[in-house]
């Protein structure tokens, strides 16, 4: 069966957004001080097509959580789009080549047929919960690994309903203040820390999860 696996950036504070998150800045007030020490990686560039980046123990992590993915979930916040029915013209934030190469599997309450994209990414969205999603995730993934992209909520839901085998923070040093908290309304999960990778831009801690 496919490993549920989860890896996210995340504050000091215990935030993986910012505040006044929008369609014209979904991430927040400050969230992408989260992720700055990605993009700096040489991983990260040569995924995007780009030249350059340092190779250094951040860049062997993104390696790693990069690595064996059979599908991707997410919720609707994170697909974007605002919330109601759909509009056909909206293809979620990543252009017509989405970062996924796989299926991705979007939590919604409003039906819609799949969207094929270019590089192997099919968005299919999923009505009837997070179970459903789940099942068809790994049908689809086989033996590969399920990763549960975000956002926080969806995050929330797998680790409460105790679905979720690994969670992987990325902790930046920064404080938001306010914004998306993301252990929230998650019960008490039991998690071992079996991994810690510290660079001067983040400390990269996997936990796993006695469900």
């Amino acid at each position: 069966m496919s490993f549920v696996t989860c890896q996210i950036s995340i504050s000091l504070d215990g935030f993986v957004a910012g505040p006044n998150q929008s369609l014209e800045n979904p991430i927040g007030e400050g969230g992408m001080k989260l992720h700055q020490w990605l993009f700096t990686t040489a991983s990260w560039r040569e995924q995007q097509g780009l030249q350059g980046g340092a190779r250094t123990a951040d860049s062997d992590v993104v390696d790693d959580v990069s690595r064996n993915i059979g599908a991707f979930i997410m919720g609707r916040k994170m697909f974007g789009g605002g919330d109601g029915p759909w509009s056909e013209q909206w293809k979620g934030w990543w252009g017509d080549d989405p970062p996924y190469h796989v299926p991705v599997f979007v939590l919604t309450h409003h039906a819609r047929k799949p969207l094929a994209m270019q590089g192997g990414t099919t968005f299919n969205f999923v009505t009837d919960g997070i179970h459903s999603a789940l099942d068809q995730a790994r049908a689809t993934a086989l033996s590969q690994n399920v990763v549960i992209a975000g956002g926080a909520s969806t995050v929330q839901q797998y680790l409460a309903a105790g679905l979720l085998d690994e969670l992987y923070l990325h902790i930046a040093p920064v404080v938001l203040g306010a914004g998306e908290r993301l252990l929230e309304n998650v019960g008490e999960p039991r998690l071992e820390p079996v991994e810690v990778v510290a660079s001067p831009a983040v400390t990269h801690i996997r936990y796993r999860i006695a469900n």
